[in-house]
């Protein structure tokens, strides 16, 4: 079984930031596209909005109401794809989700980030 393990949510203030980790242990991490996407709590996480992609060779695209805020990045000695966020918004509060996409695709189980004074 595949797993994505998100960590990293939590409350933070409007224009603080956090860091969002997925860890990968059990794919052959390099040739997988990773993306983040979000969604509202107790929405279905496949219609959610994409935030962040990363393709296997690095290139990277991003969702017009973060850019220029969040970062991507993988690590294949990890197998871990990061999230950097900064200047967080109100608006940025969801669920985040890691998507994992080669042949098939694996989702995460979520991490939660409420930005909120």
């Amino acid at each position: 079984q595949v797993r994505l393990v998100e960590s990293g949510g939590g409350l933070v203030q409007p224009g603080g930031s956090l860091r969002l980790s997925c860890a990968a242990p059990d794919l052959s991490f390099s040739i997988y596209d990773m993306a983040w996407y979000r969604q509202a709590a107790g929405k279905q996480r496949e219609l959610g909005e994409l935030v962040a992609f990363i393709t296997s060779g690095g290139s990277t695209n991003y969702g017009a109401s973060v850019k220029g805020r969040f970062t991507i990045s993988r690590d294949s000695a990890k197998n871990t794809v990061y999230l950097q966020m900064n200047s967080l918004k109100p608006e940025d509060t969801a669920v985040y989700y890691c998507r994992a996409t080669w042949r098939d695709a694996y989702w995460g189980q979520g991490t939660q980030v409420t930005v909120s004074s």
